[in-house]
This record gives structure tokens, C-alpha cells and sequence, in this order.
């Protein structure tokens, strides 16, 4: 199974991206996906998370109202859309499948793990 997240790159603040992320296993449709980001130093910590239905969907209170999770299972797709960026969101972006709904915001509750793609919001 692998996981690939694209997207990432230098914005200005204010500015907007789209992450993206394709998952390689079908059966990973059935599961929450997540949105996690950290910097050097820090531990990675939670931004959003989609059940696999989509109805039910969490955000950290540092971006809600600015970013939006969804997803498309049929193209096994999870998108991050990231509006109105700070300085303070520059951090390497991770997308995450296998997610347990009961905890969808724990990163212990993700099986799989992408790459990352690095953002960087310039003041």
C-alpha cells in the first residue's frame, strides 16, 4: 500500500493550495483519512480527518474555517484544501489512510502513512 501526497509548495500569506493524496489499495476506501503536518523539532499533530462516507469530518481550531477536507473513493483520493495560509501553517504535510472513525484525530488510529509535501507560507 502506498500513500502519495502532492501539492505542497512556497505560497504566500493569504495565499491558497490544494494538497492531494492517492492511496494504491482500494480497500483503503472504507476507512478515515487524515491530514496531519509537522515541523523539525515538534511532533506531528492533527489538521483534519474524513470518515470514509465523508458525512463526518474534523478539524484542528488552528485551521478550521480556512481548510477543507474531502475525498473521492472512487479514485481512492483524499484532498486538502488550505485557504487564507499563515506563516504558521508552513510544515511538512502528511496524508493518512486506515483510520479508525472512533479516533479519527489520533494518529495512532492510522495504519498508513505518505511521504509528505512540504508547505511554506512566507509573510
Amino acid at each position: 500500500v502506498q500513500l502519495q501526497a502532492s501539492g505542497g509548495g512556497l505560497v504566500q500569506a493569504g495565499g491558497s493550495l490544494k494538497l492531494s493524496c492517492v492511496v494504491s489499495k482500494r480497500t483503503f476506501s472504507r476507512s478515515a483519512r487524515g491530514w496531519f503536518r509537522q515541523i523539525p523539532g515538534k511532533e506531528r499533530e492533527f489538521v483534519a480527518a474524513i470518515s470514509w462516507s465523508g458525512d463526518v469530518t474534523f478539524y484542528a481550531e488552528s485551521v478550521k474555517g480556512r481548510f477543507t477536507i474531502s475525498r473521492d473513493n472512487a479514485e481512492n483520493m483524499v484532498y486538502l484544501r488550505m485557504n487564507s495560509l499563515k506563516p504558521d501553517d508552513t510544515a511538512v504535510y502528511y496524508c493518512a489512510a486506515g483510520g479508525s472513525e472512533s479516533s479519527m484525530r489520533s494518529r495512532i488510529a492510522y495504519s498508513h502513512w505518505g511521504q509528505g509535501t512540504l508547505v511554506t507560507v512566507s509573510s
